[in-house]
């Protein structure tokens, strides 16, 4: 059995095989043991999460003290259950399980570490097919009878552009109300583009062999679009408990994106395809990863469309990139992450036909006064004709850009709020099992 050294709160990893699995880790939390709990099978995966907790550790800045203590071998996952079986209740109410890495094994994880009585904190996705979304509402049932906390890495909750739609979008004298919009022009819209090829904590990232893998990883479609979809229903109806009654799915479409073997030697440093990748290597040695997806659905009769893309290798200069959409009956409120905007986010201000323009600027100067009791420096000012359309859009002062990695943290110290304070809202559960319901529901209508 491992030597635990419990504190207030115990970190405990289950199979890391995803970098945000140690993304977590980045920086150390109050109340919270350095001494992290790590059962994992042999191999690369952990090999690779162990290095890069290490890199956190031996930083010239803000360098962390984590210290893992290790059980590796194929019975992790029984090992993590007779480990935690002693147990008292307190020290079970006070650890977090962090899953992240291969998703097509996470749901038996999820029922295991909820069956211990431990609460829960995963990576997304938390379900690639509509059998795991049955999986994932069991576990989350579980949690729920024992009091235990279930929720996903949400980190685009935290990016400040989104932030500052979500709260724009609430307010009458610049937003105007919700357009319901149509399927050939949805109200809302999400797309995001991504890379194989990324730099994390300054170094190449090295992907694992079965990130290439659908079956395993997932389509794209139940991937990164739950970022996208939870983006809908936060910035939607913030405060809202929602039902899966609330959504109508009416289009869903994947498609390939081709990884050379020479692309994937880079990324993953294996020379020859795994026999899991060969059925989709073509005639030219080329995967056709199905990587790519999009679907239009209704939430409470609000038509929305959600897209991703994955391309290989980034722009120089450049990196994922985020665009949002939200259609009000006085202005549009639009994000672009492009080249135009040096690859950062930026939110314009597109008034609509009609609107007026001196009532509306004089709403939005006072609604950033508002804004700027919490966020304070934000500003207005001229869209200088980078957006159609768009009058204005917001310059956020650099202090507020803190970076992908930085919001890991973030989610992290909210979900330890909640740990600290024994509970969550219920509407955050709630609305998390309906997010997965659409993505389930967009699988399905995929086929």
């Amino acid at each position: 059995m491992l030597n635990i050294m419990m504190a207030a709160i115990q970190f405990i990893t289950i199979d890391p095989g995803h970098f945000h699995a140690a993304l977590v880790q980045n920086r150390t939390y109050e109340d919270v043991s350095p001494e992290v709990l790590v059962y994992a099978p042999e191999g690369a995966d952990l090999k690779s999460h162990l290095a890069l907790i290490d890199q956190f550790n031996t930083r010239k800045e803000n360098p962390t003290s984590w210290k893992e203590k290790v059980y590796a071998g194929a019975d992790f996952l029984e090992r993590f259950v007779a480990d935690t079986r002693g147990w008292s209740e307190a020290q079970r109410a006070s650890s977090v399980v962090v899953l992240a890495g291969r998703n097509n094994v996470k749901p038996d994880y999820y029922l295991a570490a909820a069956e211990a009585g431990l609460n829960i904190l995963s990576d997304k996705p938390m379900a690639i097919t509509s059998a795991d979304y049955m999986k994932l509402c069991e576990a989350a049932a579980v949690a729920k009878s024992k009091g235990r906390l279930f929720a996903d890495i949400m980190t685009e909750r935290h990016e400040i552009t989104t932030i500052l739609q979500r709260s724009l979008a609430s307010r009458r004298g610049v937003y105007g109300t919700q357009e319901i919009g149509s399927v050939e022009d949805p109200a809302v819209q999400k797309v995001s583009v991504h890379h194989f090829c990324k730099l994390v904590n300054g170094k190449p990232l090295r992907r694992p062999g079965w990130y290439y893998d659908t079956k395993q990883q997932g389509e794209a479609i139940v991937d990164v679009t739950t970022h996208l979809t939870d983006l809908v229903q936060w910035e939607l109806f913030p405060g809202d408990t929602l039902k899966r009654a609330d959504v109508k799915m009416l289009a869903a479409r994947t498609w390939a994106t081709p990884i050379t073997a020479a692309d994937y030697e880079k990324s993953t440093g294996l020379t020859e395809w795994p026999a899991y990748l060969k059925g989709s290597v073509d005639k030219d040695n080329v995967l056709q990863c199905k990587a790519n997806g999009e679907f239009t659905y209704t939430l409470k009769g609000v038509h929305a469309k959600v897209s991703v893309e994955w391309h290989f290798m980034p722009p120089t200069g450049g990196g994922d990139t985020h665009y949002s959409v939200m259609r009000g009956s006085n202005t549009e409120l639009v994000i672009r992450q492009g080249p135009r905007q040096g690859f950062h986010p930026v939110l314009y201000i597109k008034p609509r036909p009609g609107a007026d323009i001196a009532k509306t600027e004089t709403a939005l100067n006072l609604a950033l006064a508002e804004i700027g009791e919490t966020y304070p420096g934000i500003k207005a000012v001229p869209a200088m004709g980078e957006e159609e359309g768009a009058v204005w859009k917001l310059d956020v002062p650099k202090k507020y850009d803190i970076g992908h990695e930085a919001h890991f943290s973030q989610v992290m110290k909210q979900f330890l709020a909640w740990v600290k304070a024994g509970s969550m809202p219920e509407k955050e559960r709630q609305n998390l099992l309906v997010k997965y319901h659409t993505l389930s529901e967009a699988w399905k209508k995929s086929r």
